[in-house]
C-alpha cells in the first residue's frame, strides 16, 4: 500500500529502541558512541551553548577527527547564538564541517522584529529543531536534548532539566541518515553522500517510523499523533514542555476523554524556561479538565521531554506539538509499535506522575486574580504571536 504524502518514511521492521531518561543515562552513551566511531558522526542539533557540556561534546568529537573520523555538524543558526566564538573556532578542524541553518543577520529581538513588521519578511522564523546523533550508521539519539549546561547542569545537579532520549540501532537508521543528508545537502555547494545503512535481515526487533515536519510542505508527525489518538481506546498520555496546540489536537484529545480513553497531560510545573508559554497554555487547562482530561504539572525540574504514548503507540522526539513548531520547524520523531516499549513508557509516565501535582477543576476555578491576569496577558502575547505568523512575504 503506498504511503501518504505527508509520511516521508514507511514502517520499518527489526529495530532496536532503548529509552534513555534524564542526561546521566544519556550524555555518556552519546559521548562514547562518538568515542566509539571509526567513519562518520553526524550531529544535528537546535540549542548548542558554550559551557561544560558543550566542552566534552567539542572534546570527542575532536578526538574522533583526529584519528579520521569524519565529523559533520548541522547546528541552527539561532539556537547555537551563545556557542563563542573560541568553541567556532576550536571546531575549525580539517576533519570536521560545520553548517548553520538558515543564518540571521542578527540576534536582536528588536532588528528582526523590525524585519518582520516592517520589512515584512518572515524568512528568520524557520528554524532547525531537530535532535539527532548518527555514528557510523550503527547507533543513534534522537529526542529532545541541547547541549547546553542547562540539561545537566554541573553547579545544580539537582536542577537537571528532566528530559527523554531514544537510542536507536537497526534499518530506521537509514531514515535518519537520509533526513540528514537531504537538509545538509540544501545547505552547501558539494553534496554529502554516505554509505547506505543495510536493510533489516530477519522480521526480530521492534516495528518503527521516522516522522518529520516540514513547514508548510509536510506534516506528518501532526497527522500521525492524530491518527493514533484517533485510533486510542485505553489510554493517550501527552508529555511535552510548551502546550499550545492546535484546535485539532485538542478537539481530538477532548473527543477521546469523552468517549472513556485515560487521556492525560504531563507538563511543566513553575520550573520552566519560558513563564510566559506557560501561562499562555493555562486558558486551555479549563475546557480540558471539563472534558475529562487530567493535568499533572512536574514540579521538582524543568519538564523539556516530548512523548506521547497511544495504547501501544509511542513517539519520541524534537516536536513539542505547539503551533509554532508545527507551522516554522524542521522537526523529527521516532514512531514505535511495540508492547515491550509501550511497558517501559508506561512505567517512565507513572514515575513522572509521583513528582508531579494534579490539577483539578475545583482548584483550577479557585485559582488567584493574579494567576488570571497573567493567563490573559500571555494569551494577548499569544494572539500578537498569531498575526507575526500569518503575514507573509508580499
Amino acid at each position: 500500500m503506498a504511503s501518504h504524502p505527508s509520511y516521508k518514511f514507511p514502517w520499518r521492521e527489526g529495530n532496536h529502541f532503548e529509552i534513555l531518561v534524564d542526561s546521566t543515562a544519556f550524555l555518556p552513551r552519546m559521548l562514547d558512541a562518538i568515542d566509539a566511531g571509526r567513519h562518520t558522526v553526524l550531529l544535528e542539533m537546535y540549542l548548542v551553548k558554550s559551557g561544560i557540556v558543550a566542552d566534552r561534546f567539542i572534546h570527542a568529537l575532536l578526538t574522533a577527527a583526529e584519528r579520521g573520523v569524519r565529523i559533520y555538524l548541522l547546528l541552527d543558526d539561532f539556537g547555537s547564538q551563545k556557542l563563542g566564538p573560541h568553541d567556532r573556532k576550536r571546531l575549525a578542524h580539517r576533519n570536521i564541517q560545520s553548517v548553520y541553518y538558515n543564518p540571521l543577520s542578527s540576534y536582536s529581538t528588536l532588528h528582526n522584529l523590525y524585519r518582520i513588521i516592517w520589512q515584512n519578511t518572515n524568512r528568520g522564523l524557520y528554524r532547525n529543531h531537530r535532535k539527532l546523533l548518527l555514528v557510523d550508521g550503527n547507533i543513534a539519539f534522537v529526542g529532545g536534548t541541547g547541549i547546553t549546561d542547562e540539561v545537566d547542569s554541573p553547579h545544580a545537579p539537582g536542577m537537571r532539566w528532566r528530559e527523554t532520549m531514544v537510542a536507536i540501532q537497526g534499518p530506521v537508521l537509514g531514515d535518519w541518515q537520509q533526513l540528514f543528508t537531504e537538509s545538509w545537502n540544501k545547505l552547501v555547494k558539494q553534496a554529502l553522500t554516505l554509505t547506505a545503512v543495510p536493510p533489516a535481515t530477519a522480521t526480530q526487533g521492534q516495528t518503527g517510523r521516522v516522522t518529520v515536519n516540514e513547514a508548510h510542505h509536510r506534516v506528518g508527525i501532526q497527522r500521525s499523533l492524530i491518527k493514533h489518538v484517533k485510533k486510542a481506546r485505553q489510554r493517550i498520555w501527552f508529555a511535552t514542555a510548551y502546550f499550545i496546540p492546535t484546535w485539532s489536537i485538542r478537539r481530538r484529545l477532548k473527543r477521546a476523554a469523552s468517549n472513556g480513553v485515560d487521556v492525560r497531560l504531563l507538563l511543566p510545573g513553575p520550573v520552566t524556561d519560558h513563564p510566559g508559554v506557560r501561562h499562555a497554555s493555562h486558558r486551555y487547562y479549563g475546557r480540558l479538565l471539563k472534558s475529562g482530561i487530567r493535568i499533572y504539572e512536574y514540579t521538582p525540574r524543568f519538564f523539556h521531554a516530548k512523548t506521547v504514548l497511544c495504547d501501544n503507540w509511542v513517539t519520541i522526539g524534537s516536536c513539542n506539538y505547539d503551533r509554532w513548531n508545527l507551522q516554522w520547524n524542521l522537526e523529527a520523531n521516532q514512531e514505535i509499535d511495540d508492547p515491550a516499549m509501550a511497558a517501559s513508557v508506561t512505567a517512565m509516565f507513572m514515575d513522572d506522575f509521583t513528582h508531579s501535582v494534579e490539577v483539578t477543576s475545583r482548584e483550577w476555578e479557585q485559582r488567584s486574580w493574579h494567576l488570571r491576569a497573567l493567563e490573559w496577558f500571555w494569551r494577548r502575547m499569544e494572539v500578537l504571536s498569531m498575526k507575526i505568523r500569518q503575514r507573509r512575504r508580499r
